[in-house]
């Protein structure tokens, strides 16, 4: 039998962890799993609980919403496999990482196709048998270009759109239609670095690590919310093209690691912070 997972969160207050629990006891439904954390300059509460066994979603959601603050956001959903969509430059690592991924099933995710702006990895993609869809940028407007990506995301109805060092600049306007949904890869350790270049401008500041950054997509470029990180230590010896070889190791196991608790439902997003549930 398939577990669900409730997620919660809303104004502290007492008894919530209790009443929660109640209501799911209530309906002869075993946890498998829970935790919880109180933002308490907030004031503000988050709860995961995964259980299993039958119950009616409707009447469920209507008790929980009964018991609870009036400010709270409640999600329930089945554990499953999420339906992606992933955008390409020329850089193969992230990409051919999630497909092998993919291809041996060790992340809950359905690679439903690849869009590139360009035609360098489409034969990396055909091994797979994935659907490539290669949509220049060359010669048109940044709004037609973005038309077009929609266009063929829409068919596929994913989850989540992936960068997978994806080297263009999205729009707020293609950007606000996957709002929390759009998870990109940023080649440095965030807020150090943003933009273009991050390991040219690493080299000329002399710094001893580097990292990644896998963060949700919103209207700042390289602000949003950040899901996993991770650094690697460097030395005066590495020239930047070194530094960026070095990273890349880097890059695809944050981008795997985010997608893997996005995809686990363990990633509240609360402003542009994130509470995250390993």
């Amino acid at each position: 039998m398939s577990s669900s997972i409730l997620l919660i969160h809303c104004k502290d207050q007492a008894g919530l962890v209790y009443k929660v629990t109640q209501v799911i006891f209530k309906h002869n439904l075993n946890i498998i799993s829970n935790d919880e954390f109180v933002e308490r300059t907030l004031g503000h509460f988050f709860m995961r609980t995964e259980f299993s066994g039958a119950f009616e979603k409707t009447t469920m959601m209507k008790e929980l919403t009964d018991i609870l603050p009036p400010d709270a956001n409640i999600k329930l959903s089945e554990h499953q496999k999420r339906d992606i969509c992933i955008l390409v430059t020329k850089e193969h690592h992230c990409v051919s990482d999630l497909l092998i991924r993919h291809h041996f099933q060790e992340l809950d995710y359905n690679v439903r196709c690849v869009i590139s702006n360009y035609q360098n990895l489409q034969d990396l993609v055909s091994k797979f048998n994935i659907p490539f869809h290669h949509i220049s940028h060359e010669g048109v407007s940044r709004e037609d270009h973005e038309a077009a990506i929609l266009s063929v995301v829409q068919q596929y109805n994913p989850e989540f759109i992936v960068l997978a060092k994806y080297m263009r600049v999205l729009s707020p306007a293609f950007v606000g239609q996957f709002t929390n949904r759009i998870i990109n890869i940023h080649h440095s350790f965030l807020p150090a670095f943003a933009g273009a270049s991050p390991y040219n401008q690493a080299y000329a500041r002399g710094v001893k690590i580097i990292g990644a950054t896998a963060h949700f997509v919103t209207d700042s470029l390289d602000e949003g919310p950040i899901i996993a990180q991770s650094v690697i230590p460097v030395a005066h010896t590495h020239s930047a093209k070194e530094m960026a070889l070095a990273g890349k190791d880097v890059e695809k196991i944050v981008l795997a690691r985010s997608l893997k608790l996005v995809l686990n439902e363990r990633v509240f997003v609360y402003g542009n912070r994130t509470i995250i549930f390993e």
